[in-house]
């Protein structure tokens, strides 16, 4: 692993575990108003699997020793699973769409942003570089802003 990165890693993972904990308990404090809303569980369950994402991913880039290319697929598999959460939300805000289908699209389209990062950095860990680990650290990045934004929505925006 190239110099740097385990600080890197090691505050990334605390602070997503910290936000997804967050969301958690937004979560619980509105659970009757997330239910009753038909797109908002999916949606939450992406926010915290991007966020478990991170968790994961940097987790697994502090294992001492790990050979690059078993990096690249553990963050492919990782990626793979958030991906999957994200279509499925991404699916049942489509359906839930009233009047307004742009904004959903732009909702889907940003959160399906924040996942690719992740699955163009495990590739290119594949092939033994560790450019791949700036892939990851954008990924990380675009996650920390959709999640605290989704946190915004299931904290105050769905009691409006």
């Amino acid at each position: 692993m190239p110099d740097g990165w385990d600080n890197f890693f090691v505050a990334t993972a605390g602070a997503a575990a910290a936000l997804a904990g967050l969301i958690i308990v937004a979560m619980s404090v509105n659970i009757q108003t997330i239910i009753s809303i038909p797109s908002m569980t999916s949606r939450a369950a992406a926010t915290i699997a991007s966020l478990i994402l991170i968790v994961v991913s940097t987790a697994a880039g502090l294992i001492p020793g790990q050979p690059v290319q078993l990096l690249g697929a553990e963050l492919l598999a990782f990626g793979v699973g958030a991906t999957v959460l994200t279509f499925d939300s991404a699916v049942r805000m489509r359906r839930a769409a009233r009047p307004s289908v742009t904004v959903v699209w732009v909702k889907i389209v940003i959160a399906f942003l924040q996942i690719l990062p992740f699955l163009v950095g495990a590739a290119v860990l594949l092939t033994s570089s560790y450019d791949g680990l700036y892939w990851l650290a954008a990924g990380v990045l675009l996650v920390f802003i959709g999640s605290v934004t989704n946190a915004w929505v299931l904290m105050v925006e769905i009691l409006r």
